[in-house]
């Protein structure tokens, strides 16, 4: 009995298909850590009463995307299809300080950017991310630009922090590890302007 071509194209591309997904290689998902380097040492013990709000946060172009980018080269990176941020990187690093921010200072009220918030808080915090660079198996750098402003008396202070940050590793989760402790330093740098802020204003 002779089988129908239709039936034979069908079968065919079921078959490529299968054979497709077999040889496509596994998505992996990474988020930025919160508390690396932040020790109980370092945090406050006491409960503030004032509230912070962090963001918004910008990120370069070249970096806000799904895929992590990492660099081969002095003038080339890489998208790495196949190893992805969880959520958008801006909203991983505006998680990570805004958690980071909260051990620090002590402050249960620390609240990332929206519109409903931001009139409710008396700091801001401001964070311009400059480089976010990655190179597998040997270090990150991240250089930050940020303010924080004191909403009701207008006071301001900004800062300037580059962090270079050895990934200790080979692999991608090395690599996530190190921007997360590299982000640790630079919401140390932040929460340090906080209280300066807050001393000038008292």
């Amino acid at each position: 009995m002779k089988r129908a071509p239709h039936s034979l194209a069908a079968v065919f591309l079921m078959s490529v298909m299968l054979v497709g997904c077999a040889s496509s290689p596994p998505m992996h998902f990474y988020t930025l850590s919160a508390g690396a380097l932040v020790s109980s040492d370092s945090a406050k013990e006491s409960v503030a009463e004032y509230s912070v709000s962090v963001g918004p946060i910008t990120v370069p172009e070249t970096v806000d995307r799904p895929q992590l980018v990492v660099r081969v080269g002095a003038n080339q990176v890489a998208l790495v299809e196949e190893h992805r941020w969880a959520q958008p990187l801006k909203g991983e690093i505006l998680r990570v300080i805004a958690e980071n921010l909260s051990q620090l200072l002590g402050v249960q009220r620390v609240v990332t950017f929206s519109q409903n918030t931001v009139r409710n808080a008396e700091y801001r915090v401001l964070v311009d991310i400059q480089r976010f660079d990655s190179t597998v198996g040997q270090n990150v750098l991240i250089d930050a630009l940020w303010t924080v402003r004191h909403v009701t008396d207008s006071q301001s202070r900004t800062g300037r922090l580059l962090v270079q940050e050895s990934t200790g590793g080979e692999g991608y989760d090395a690599l996530v590890e190190a921007h997360s402790r590299a982000l640790a330093m630079v919401s140390r740098d932040i929460a340090e302007a906080v209280r300066v802020t807050g001393s000038s204003v008292r």
